[in-house]
């Protein structure tokens, strides 16, 4: 998915504001929830959608008003019913990389509001991305936590 960025999307610091960068994401997301055939139309006729649980967001470098952007999408796992994607949004004509994202999602029936399997042939979809994707290692930035190294201040009892 690629994109320019908006100037409604730029903040007082004169670059791309923090909630755009998520809004661009998700919208990678929706393009490759369609690769898999996980449409507008999919969700209204199986009464099936998906659901983000947990996203974490990592920002490298600053993009300012009309930069143009790609994001790119990389599964990291998937089972029956959850999937775990890693997406890196480049300067489409400086190729540096700008931030990452990086996804847990759920399948979900919108009919009884519960997590559900994926459907035989979504999953086969999603396995056949995830065979066909390459060779990207483990990203750096995936499953990392935030912390403080070594805070002056911490609620958390033993930090020190």
């Amino acid at each position: 998915m690629s994109g320019h960025v908006l100037p409604e999307w730029i903040d007082i610091n004169d670059h791309m504001n923090v909630a755009y960068y998520l809004l661009a994401f998700d919208q990678a997301v929706d393009a490759l929830w369609s690769r898999f055939g996980l449409t507008e139309e999919y969700v209204r006729t199986h009464n099936s959608s998906t659901i983000a649980v947990e996203s974490h967001v990592t920002w490298q470098r600053e993009i300012v008003e009309g930069a143009p952007y790609v994001v790119t999408s990389q599964v990291l796992a998937f089972d029956d019913k959850r999937i775990h994607q890693f997406q890196r949004m480049y300067h489409a004509e400086e190729g540096f990389l700008a931030a990452t994202c990086e996804w847990m999602n759920l399948h979900f029936d919108t009919s009884i509001r519960r997590v559900a399997p994926w459907p035989d042939k979504i999953r086969a979809r999603i396995a056949e991305f995830a065979d066909n994707q390459g060779k990207d290692p483990w990203p750096a930035e995936a499953g990392q936590r935030m912390q403080v190294r070594q805070p002056l201040f911490s609620v958390k009892p033993d930090a020190s």
